[in-house]
């Protein structure tokens, strides 16, 4: 019987042949032969075992599984299910970008009685706000030319990695809504020029942009690009959420004339991006570097990207800083949650710190280390709607990147095929006939719309809190629902390092023990007492785990 299933398929269309060869209906004959011989050859192949098995039917399975994630988004997806971004979320962004209501009815999807559940504390005493332009300044007190920043930008995406007309889209809604758009590390191209928004200057461990010869950095063409006038500030990536800690290569057949363009390497050559920097080897080399961009820019605030990895790594840092009484103009924090940027499934899912675990860990090392009213922080990693800015800048952030925002506002799906250069709607594709799809005046139309509507929504947050500027949003202003099913204010839920704790010891032990063995001139592993000791154990036996943040 289960032979009878296999072959009949392939008796069928036969008979189809045979029908068609009598009937001389010979499109019907042509037809149904072909999927005879493809029925036979199936059988005797032995690669595909389906295919063996179910000769002709088999290929409806890989035929259906092609379309699994359109069909999954577009009919099987719950609205709050996160695949990464769910179905509500994406519909707020497109919303917001084609300048349509958000306004929705019958009340909210969320289950407020799950643990993890957070909602901000409204006043009674709330305020309208009318301007939702809202800056920081960057750069103050070591800048000749300090910028003054949206709280909201565009994150780092790559000419490459975008299209040059989803580039260009973002830059131009950069440019008529005043905020920045980062270049992301595949430095300057002409389409972030074209229409002269202003410019976050991406620096990776590749020097695209200024390269020499060997991939190491080159003053002299820095130079030259860090004095546009577009270029507001300069970033030096040391590792991104997707794939932090790790390099990449940039095959030969997508090195096209105008990705070399930008990148200043030879066209149609492998390009690769190490895994670390070659300018620096050490922490305090590394400050003194970023003295050195400052000083090359003509005094443009020069700042650092990091997935925080090894904590102790970031404390020698700190320990720089305040070694070569120099430091970063700002910092911005990438999460493991980032991923625009291709990775394999190992680095998405098991690599880097979560984005609010390494924002509230550097946060508290600057606290402790004197720092913190001197460096900005940003923070990058699935930020899409105002609740997520409020939220982070209420936990003291200073300002916020999006990146898939921005991509949802110039026309991204979601399909999850930014790597294979298929890219359905031609942001995340190098091929022209599919980015040809992209109206740069209309999608630029929408990123202006999806930063002024967010912002608006996040001035009516703050408003509602009873404030007039997001700086004033702290931690006791929203609540969140325990694992026990008690409320809690985020102000007694995380843990904060009081202001100059560990230079005087009296950091929290984990912090301190951490924080005293690091090395200004080392990002080795340094000499830790071993934590997996009985009698360490004893000690943190009232205290959580050395990367938690949580009272």
């Amino acid at each position: 019987m289960q032979v009878i299933k296999r072959l009949l398929p392939i008796l069928v269309v036969a008979i189809f042949f045979a029908l068609g060869l009598w009937a001389k209906i010979f499109w019907l004959a042509g037809l149904s032969g072909f999927f005879v011989l493809v029925g036979i050859y199936n059988l005797i192949q032995k690669k595909h075992a389906i295919l063996r098995n179910y000769p002709i039917v088999g290929y409806i399975r890989y035929f259906l599984e092609s379309f699994r994630p359109e069909i999954r988004q577009y009919f099987l997806e719950g609205n709050e299910e996160e695949v990464p971004f769910s179905r509500e979320q994406r519909a707020v962004v497109y919303d917001r970008a084609k300048n349509l209501s958000n306004i929705k009815s019958f009340g909210s999807l969320v289950n407020f009685n799950q643990p993890g559940a957070e909602w901000f504390l409204q006043s009674g005493a709330v305020k309208e706000l009318k301007n939702s332009d809202f800056r920081i300044m960057i750069g103050e007190g070591q800048c000749k030319k300090p910028y003054n920043a949206s709280i909201l930008n565009s994150s780092a995406m790559s000419f490459g990695s975008l299209s040059g007309k989803a580039i260009e889209s973002i830059n131009k809604g950069a440019k008529k809504g005043g905020f920045a758009q980062n270049t992301g590390e595949g430095s300057i191209s002409k389409y972030h020029r074209r229409h002269g928004g202003d410019l976050i200057w991406q620096i990776g461990t590749g020097y695209f942009g200024c390269r020499n010869a060997d991939a190491g950095f080159d003053e002299s063409q820095f130079i030259e690009s860090a004095q546009l006038d577009c270029v507001k500030m300069i970033e030096l990536k040391l590792s991104q959420g997707a794939k932090p800690g790790k390099g990449g290569v940039l095959p030969a057949a997508k090195v096209t004339p105008a990705i070399a363009e930008a990148r200043r390497i030879p066209v149609h050559q492998d390009c690769i991006s190490p895994p670390v920097h070659s300018a620096f080897n050490s922490p305090r080399e590394m400050i003194r570097f970023i003295a050195k961009l400052r000083e090359l820019s003509g005094g443009k605030p020069v700042g650092i990207k990091l997935c925080v990895g090894q904590p102790w790594e970031f404390m020698a840092i700190a320990k720089a800083m305040i070694e070569e009484q120099s430091h970063p103009d700002y910092i911005v924090i990438d999460g493991t949650e980032g991923g625009t940027g291709a990775a394999p499934t190992e680095y998405l899912n098991h690599i880097g710190m979560p984005l609010l675990d390494g924002f509230l860990f550097v946060q508290n090392v600057l606290r402790g280390a004197g720092l913190r009213d001197k460096v900005k922080l940003c923070v990058s990693g699935k930020l899409i709607d105002a609740f997520d800015i409020g939220k982070i800048l209420a936990l003291g952030a200073d300002l916020c990147n999006s990146a898939r925002g921005f991509m949802f506002s110039v026309g991204c799906i979601q399909s999850r095929s930014c790597h294979t250069g298929e890219c359905p709607t031609g942001v995340a594709t190098q091929d022209p006939v599919r980015q040809h799809a992209i109206n740069v005046d209309n999608k630029a139309e929408r990123a202006f719309h999806f930063h002024k509507n967010t912002l608006k929504a996040l001035a009516s947050i703050v408003g509602t809190v009873g404030y007039t500027h997001p700086k004033s949003l702290q931690p006791h202003h929203i609540a969140r629902r325990e694992q026990d099913g008690h409320i809690q204010l985020l102000s007694h839920h995380f843990y904060w390092t009081d202001i100059g704790a560990l230079l005087q010891g009296k950091g929290r032990e984990h912090y301190q023990i951490m924080w005293d063995a690091a090395d200004a001139d080392h990002f080795d592993f340094p000499e830790l007492p071993d934590l997996h000791s009985k009698d360490y154990s004893m000690r943190q036996r009232n205290e959580v785990s050395i990367f938690s943040n949580s009272i």
